[in-house]
């Protein structure tokens, strides 16, 4: 039988949407097994390259270098072998000693002065040497080779005004004011043409100064310049400023740019007492006779410095037994000085040698015909003895007109400085050479 069969088209309709929906739900269960598969491998993958990464050998840690600096000071009888013979081969001490010659010969170091050894490792690494309070000699070494240098010691300054009134003496004024006794020394040579520091103190003088102190690494370490200074004595006041007139050494002048600078000191020690004056008669404590004592005594313990009293060259460097230890200088065509009982020289001190006004050269003592330690200090003039008190010596010439108009200026400010009421406190990297210094 032939049938023309027509569906409802509803239920065609319906045919085709129940599989489209299945290929649907299909479709999405395969992507979210796709998904998870490389959120699988993602993680898997992830966690493998840790464990590579936890397993990749590290980098050794970088070592610790141990630095260390030894302070000490140069004991008698050290030699630059002693101090670094553990770093350096004798080979390498030689080659040291001659490159360090024309900086400053290491044959020449001192006894108490300060050094610093800076190790590396325990290896050697920088050697620092106090040539004196000024300057240090700085070694280094790397590949190898030598660095030598001599370089100023680096300090830290402050400039503070000090103020003292005399009740014995310059020593304790000073002392008593919480400073060092080498400032009484610094002040005693400052006013040294002027003012006898034996003779010539009175209770109620006063004193006041500028000066630099210096530090280094936090600590006191001493004084640089004196830039200016006051001293009243007997009612006169006696002034004294620090300048370099041009290409001259700085010096001390007045403030009318006269040179504090004479041709004599007033004395050859700074600090003592006038044992017997200079007399035409006097009755000798050992000979038990009165005669002529052409001289000064001046009574001081043993080893005090005996300084030369002027620029000069010496013509008899000796001993007798009356004289003990003695020298004799000649300063001049007309002068000539004669210092007795000595303890002994100072180094480098001979006949024909030239000495210069306020160098030491000898010591306090009582060789001799000398009943304590003291220095017989004598002075003749065209081969007469004369009074070495009363010899009013010339000063030196006074700053150049060129020069005279600045200095004025700066010792006016100087002078205000000084009238001030506060401490002055002023910082600065590094002093400049000076003569005033611990």
């Amino acid at each position: 039988m032939d049938f023309d069969f027509h569906p409802p088209k509803h239920a065609m309709t319906k045919q085709r949407r129940s599989p489209s929906r299945l290929r649907i739900w299909l479709g999405l269960a395969t992507i979210t097994v796709l998904l998870g598969a490389l959120l699988l491998r993602s993680a898997v993958t992830s966690t493998e390259a840790n464990i590579v990464a936890l397993e990749a050998p590290q980098p050794p840690p970088v070592p610790e270098v141990h630095k260390k600096t030894i302070k000490g000071t140069v004991a008698p009888g050290d030699t630059i072998t002693g101090l670094l013979g553990d770093f350096f081969s004798a080979a390498e001490i030689h080659e040291l000693n001659r490159q360090s010659k024309p900086v400053f010969p290491l044959s020449r170091l001192s006894a108490g002065q300060a050094y610093r050894l800076s190790l590396s490792d325990e290896a050697f690494e920088r050697f620092e040497y106090d040539i004196d309070h000024n300057e240090q000699l700085i070694i280094t070494h790397a590949a190898d080779v030598f660095s030598i240098e001599r370089l100023p010691i680096p300090y830290t300054i402050e400039t503070a005004r000090v103020r003292g009134t005399i009740e014995s003496s310059l020593f304790e004024a000073v002392t008593s004011t919480g400073e060092n006794d080498v400032l009484a020394m610094n002040l005693a040579d400052i006013f040294a043409w002027d003012i006898d520091f034996i003779l010539d103190i009175r209770k109620g003088d006063s004193f006041q100064a500028l000066v630099e102190k210096r530090y280094r690494e936090g600590q006191p370490a001493g004084y640089g310049r004196i830039l200016a200074a006051e001293f009243t004595n007997r009612g006169t006041t006696f002034q004294a400023f620090f300048y370099q007139d041009g290409e001259h050494r700085a010096d001390y002048y007045d403030a009318d740019g006269q040179s504090l600078r004479k041709a004599f000191l007033k004395a050859p020690l700074a600090f003592s007492r006038i044992s017997s004056g200079f007399t035409t008669r006097r009755f000798h404590p050992i000979s038990k006779r009165w005669k002529s004592h052409p001289a000064i005594d001046y009574a001081a313990p043993t080893g005090t410095p005996i300084k030369s009293v002027g620029d000069g060259i010496i013509i008899k460097k000796g001993y007798t037994l009356a004289n003990g230890n003695y020298i004799k200088i000649r300063h001049n065509g007309s002068y000539e000085t004669i210092y007795l009982h000595m303890s002994g020289f100072a180094k480098k001190i001979g006949n024909g040698k030239r000495v210069a006004q306020g160098q030491t050269i000898g010591y306090v003592g009582s060789t001799g015909l000398a009943t304590g330690p003291h220095l017989c200090f004598r002075m003749k003039k065209n081969g007469a003895p004369v009074n070495p008190t009363k010899v009013k010596a010339p000063a030196v010439k006074p700053i150049s007109t060129a020069n005279m108009a600045d200095f004025k200026t700066k010792a006016k400010a100087l002078i205000a400085q000084l009238t001030d009421q506060t401490i002055i406190k002023t910082a600065k990297a590094q002093p400049t050479e000076n003569r005033s210094s611990q």
